[in-house]
């Protein structure tokens, strides 16, 4: 029961975050980041934002705007959802889309 409900949770953040992302001034975060997942833990202290970034050659400039407009993004969820407690965001590269595309490819080159 409490694994659904944080599912519910992780998704709301999600389609909250994917918006809220949009309206962050930062000159770093910039081209396109798309929320992929979040890992909230059991007991919504902390989420786990994994994100995935267009132009990799911004990659670490943009990681490093959205670690500092946190607080920004932690205040707007709060607003947004009625949590007893608004989790800390911690950001994570997610590669997956990278490496899915590369094993497609392989899979591909394998046909010829």
């Amino acid at each position: 029961m409490a694994n659904h409900r944080i599912g519910r949770i992780n998704e709301e953040i999600q389609r909250e975050l994917s918006a809220r992302i949009r309206t962050v001034k930062d000159p770093r975060v910039q081209g396109l980041v798309s929320v992929t997942a979040v890992e909230a833990t059991p007991d919504l202290r902390y989420a786990k934002v994994y994100v995935s970034i267009l132009e990799r050659e911004h990659a670490p400039e943009v990681m490093k705007g959205l670690k500092s407009a946190a607080g920004y993004l932690r205040r707007e969820l709060g607003a947004a959802l009625s949590l007893r407690y608004t989790p800390e965001l911690v950001f994570v590269q997610d590669d997956s889309i990278d490496k899915g595309a590369h094993i497609l490819s392989l899979l591909e080159n394998l046909d010829r």
